[in-house]
């Protein structure tokens, strides 16, 4: 399938069209809306360079988008990236967005040094199970992951 869409680096002319996507992407995993705190989040990540953000894009209409933010490995001691949001629009859905995101992130990933990238997702979101692991991204399975929530 052709790609009718392009992917840009998202920067603060950005904020207002990845803040309403990521708004919804809070309001998927179950978060009450607030497009305000979305986009004031967003602003905060791009202006003080904490994140790198990926949007999709066709005909000035953001479809989907992805945030990455940076991490090191201490025992390999080398750069990683954690992919933290992906988040495709509704109405953009089957048109090959996430896979898109993700190719683009992995190439970042490599042009960055990067050793890996890294993410998690629900374990019920079975539909974003399925497309990392045919993209060959593979389940952990020798860590537990813990929250202490402070």
């Amino acid at each position: 399938m052709a790609q009718d869409f392009t992917i840009v680096r998202a920067d603060a002319e950005k904020v207002d069209e990845v803040g309403a996507l990521f708004d919804a992407y809070r309001q998927f995993y179950g978060q009450p809306p607030d497009l305000e705190r979305a986009r004031a989040f967003i602003a905060d990540r791009i202006a003080r360079g904490e994140s790198v953000i990926f949007v999709a894009e066709r005909d000035e209409t953001s479809l989907g988008f992805t945030q990455l933010y940076p991490s090191f490995s201490s025992a390999a001691m080398t750069r990683l990236w954690i992919l933290n949001d992906l988040f495709v629009a509704p109405s953009a859905r089957g048109r090959g967005v996430g896979e898109a995101l993700l190719e683009h992130a992995r190439r970042f990933a490599q042009e960055t040094g990067a050793r890996a990238l890294m993410l998690e997702t629900a374990t019920d979101n079975l539909t974003a199970q399925r497309l990392y692991e045919r993209l060959g991204w593979v389940r952990e399975t020798g860590f537990y992951t813990y929250y202490l929530r402070l």
